[in-house]
C-alpha cells in the first residue's frame, strides 16, 4: 500500500468544504447505483469522479448483466430458471473461493434488480440471441454467456441463458448503460463533481473506534475536505492499469496481452480501504479471455500443447478456454481445425492469433507445428474414432461441437505472447460483508466505509469460473445494495 493513501484525522481538519450524508467515490456501473439507491433513502449525496465523464470501466464494456432466476426476458423466451439453479451454478464456478452468503443474496434478488434496473430506463428486448457468441451482435438479448452447457457444470445443474444484453444494436451496451444511469443520478438532483480526485480518507476515533467520516479531494487543483455523515462509498474499480500492484498480487496475468479497464482503475480505491485496516481478499485472481468465437465453427477444432495433446473441452466459455491456455508450462499452444472451420475466422474473430501451421496431412501439420513425433498423430486418432460417435470420453465436449478433423488442416498459434488477443481483468479486492461494508483482517466491521463493484471482491471469484455480464451485474447489485445499507446506517 502506498503511504500517499495514508488517512488523516478528523481533528487535523480546519474546516470542510461540503457536507453530506453518504460521499461516493467512482461513477461506473456500481457507484451509480449507489448513489440512487442512497439518495431514494433519504441521504443526501455526493459523487465524484476522476474523469470528466461518467462512465468508468462500465462505459467501455459491452454491459451484459448476468442476471436469473426467471427475469422477465428469461420467461418471455421459454426458459424456466431458478434462483437456485443460479446459485448452485455460480457456487460450482467460482469454487473454492465462492461466497456463499453473496451468491445467495444475487440469485435471490436477481429478478428483482433486473425490474429495479428496468425501472431506472435500462431497456431490454424479450428475445434471444441465436447461436454461440461473446455477446449479441444484433439487438437480440438473452444469451448464454458463461460454462452452463459445457462439461462439467451441464452433468450437475440445469442449464438456463443469463446474459442480458441492452435493447441495442451491437457492442454498444456500456455507453447506452451509463447514459441511462448518469440521467438517472442528474435527475435525482445528486451532486456530482468531475475531474475530482479522492486523495485520502477522513477518520476519526472515539472510544477506540476508528470510523471513516470524510475524505480529501483535489478539485481544480485545490484540494478540499467533505464530511460524509454516514459514510464513504469506494467504486474506484479495481487494479489492473496499476502494473505494481498486478505484479504483487496476480503476476500470472501479465502473461495476457492487454489489460481491460479504465485508466482509473489503479487500484486507488482498494488501497484507500487498505489505510484504515480494511483486508483485501482473492487478490491472485483475474479474468483471461481467449476470445475464439465468433465465428461458431472454431468450436469444432481442438486445443493442442506442446506435447501435441488436449487439456479443456473447446465449447467451454471463452475466459475458462483462456485460463487454460494460460497455464500451459512450456511451449506453445495451438487451436488446430478443420480448413473449411476456419472461413469467417479473419473477419468475424477478436483472436488475432496468425496462423502457426497447415497440413495436407495431419504428419505435415506435426513437423510444421514443430510438435514431438506422434503425439498430435495420436490425439487426433482418438479424438476422431470417438468424435464419430459423437463421445468425447477425455473431456467431454457436447456431441453438437464433435466433427472429426480431417486434413487439410489449418492451426492457429493462440501462444501467450505471439500476438493472439488475450484481454484480462482483476478479480480481488476489498473483503466485505454483503452490505458492503469494508473488513478488517479479523472479520470486523470498519465504521462509515464501504465498497462495491471491484474495488471490493463479489460475487465473481474466478478467472475459470467467470461468465460475461458478471462485473456488470455484480457492480450494479452490489452497488444497490451497499447505497440502500449505508443510507440507513
Amino acid at each position: 500500500m502506498s503511504s500517499k493513501f495514508k488517512p488523516i484525522q478528523r481533528s487535523e481538519v480546519e474546516h470542510w468544504d461540503a457536507h453530506v450524508d453518504v460521499l461516493v467515490v467512482g461513477f461506473g456501473a456500481a457507484g451509480a447505483c449507489s448513489a440512487i439507491a442512497a439518495h431514494d433513502s433519504g441521504a443526501k449525496v455526493m459523487i465524484v469522479e476522476a474523469a470528466s465523464d461518467a462512465g468508468g470501466s462500465t462505459a467501455l464494456s459491452s454491459a451484459e448483466l448476468y442476471l436469473g432466476g426467471g427475469t422477465r426476458v428469461q420467461k418471455a423466451v421459454g426458459y424456466e430458471d431458478t434462483a437456485d439453479a443460479m446459485y448452485d451454478y455460480l457456487m460450482m464456478s467460482n469454487a473454492p473461493q465462492a461466497s456463499a452468503e453473496k451468491t445467495r443474496r444475487y440469485c435471490d434478488e436477481s429478478v428483482e434488480h433486473f425490474d429495479w434496473l428496468v425501472e431506472q430506463g435500462v431497456p431490454f428486448k424479450d428475445s434471444e440471441y441465436p447461436g454461440r457468441a461473446m455477446m449479441a451482435l444484433t439487438d437480440d438479448c438473452l444469451l448464454f454467456t458463461g460454462s452452463e452447457k459445457a462439461w462439467p457444470f451441464k452433468d450437475h445443474i440445469p442449464a438456463a441463458p443469463r446474459g442480458h444484453n441492452l435493447y441495442v444494436e451491437g457492442d454498444n451496451g456500456g455507453p447506452l448503460f451509463m447514459k441511462i444511469m448518469a440521467e438517472a443520478v442528474a435527475k435525482r438532483g445528486i451532486e456530482q463533481r468531475f475531474e475530482t480526485r479522492v486523495l485520502k480518507l477522513i477518520v476519526s476515533t472515539e472510544d477506540g473506534v476508528t470510523r471513516v467520516c470524510g475524505a480529501v479531494i483535489r478539485q481544480d487543483m485545490q484540494e478540499k475536505f467533505v464530511e460524509a455523515r454516514q459514510g464513504v462509498m469506494l467504486c474506484c474499480g479495481g487494479f489492473v492499469m496499476n502494473e505494481d500492484m498486478v505484479k504483487q498480487y496476480a503476476p500470472e496475468l501479465l502473461k495476457a496481452s492487454v489489460p481491460i479497464g479504465n485508466p482509473n482503475d489503479t487500484g486507488s480505491g482498494i488501497q484507500m480501504g487498505m489505510s484504515v485496516g480494511g483486508a483485501v481478499i482473492n487478490m491472485h485472481e483475474g479474468f483471461v479471455s481467449l476470445p475464439y468465437y465468433p465465428p461458431a465453427t472454431l468450436t469444432y477444432g481442438i486445443l493442442v500443447n506442446a506435447q501435441g495433446q488436449r487439456f479443456i473441452n473447446e465449447d467451454a466459455y471463452h475466459g475458462r478456454v483462456g485460463a487454460a491456455c494460460l497455464r500451459q508450462v512450456g511451449g506453445p499452444v495451438y487451436f488446430v481445425m478443420n480448413v473449411e472451420d476456419y472461413e469467417g475466422y479473419e473477419t468475424q474473430s477478436y483472436l488475432g492469433s496468425p496462423i502457426g501451421g497447415t497440413g495436407e496431412t495431419v504428419d505435415e501439420l506435426a513437423a510444421e507445428l514443430n510438435l514431438p513425433e506422434g503425439q498430435l498423430q495420436n490425439c487426433i486418432e482418438t479424438f476422431n474414432r470417438f468424435a464419430k460417435e459423437g463421445q468425447d470420453p477425455l473431456f467431454h465436449k457436447d456431441a453438437a461441437w464433435l466433427k472429426p478433423l480431417e486434413p487439410p488442416l489449418v492451426a492457429l498459434d493462440c501462444t501467450p505472447g505471439n500476438g493472439t488477443f488475450y484481454p484480462y481483468f482483476t478479480l480481488g479486492g476489498l473483503d466485505t460483508t454483503v452490505d458492503g461494508q469494508v473488513l478488517t483482517a479479523g472479520g470486523e466491521v470498519i465504521p462509515g466505509l464501504y465498497a462495491a463493484g471491484r474495488t471490493a471482491c463479489g460475487v465473481p471469484r474466478r478467472g475459470d469460473g467467470y461468465a460475461s455480464g458478471s462485473s456488470v451485474g455484480d457492480a450494479s447489485f452490489s452497488g444497490r445494495v451497499a447505497g440502500l445499507h449505508i443510507a440507513k446506517s
